[in-house]
């Protein structure tokens, strides 16, 4: 079994929040690639590294929902502005030290993801397209921790 074929399977029951989590870690884990081309002077490697990295930030950034996050959903798009373009300037520099800068600032994001995770609350507030499918049919009032009761009705035909 290959690397990636694992890696969806540990995803697959995964919640909303720990498929951020997981962008984020693969986001960190393709800088981290793009350091090493740097070091080795592969510049082939250093661009695909790169280039996931930028998409990893351009999907994230597409899944805001401005209308409903406010405020701290227009942070985060600001923050994958700024990481995008930092990326970018970092690879055209061939700089492994701009990529640490730029791994820093995801590694401080990706734990307040973390804590988010932490909090139900956090959960029920998410997207609906950034749900897992379990939890977007879960009714607002239930969290995924409380067991659904069976459904009575009076119904008769």
């Amino acid at each position: 079994m290959n690397g990636s074929s694992y890696q969806q399977k540990a995803l697959v029951g995964a919640t909303g929040i720990e498929l951020i989590l997981a962008a984020y870690d693969g986001a960190l884990r393709f800088l981290y690639r793009a350091i090493q081309a740097v070091e080795d002077h592969d510049r082939r490697e250093r661009l695909l590294a790169v280039g996931r990295v930028v998409d990893i930030f351009m999907y994230l950034q597409a899944r805001l929902r401005l209308d409903i996050g406010g405020a701290p959903a227009a942070a985060l798009s600001d923050f994958y502005a700024a990481m995008f373009t930092m990326t970018l300037e970092a690879s055209h520099a061939e700089s492994k030290e701009k990529l640490l800068e730029v791994i820093d600032c995801v590694r401080h994001v990706r734990d307040a993801w973390q804590l988010a995770s932490r909090d139900p609350e956090a959960c029920r507030v998410l997207p609906r397209e950034l749900r897992t499918r379990e939890e977007r049919y879960l009714p607002s009032s239930i969290t995924a921790h409380e067991e659904l009761e069976p459904a009575t009705t009076t119904w008769s035909a």
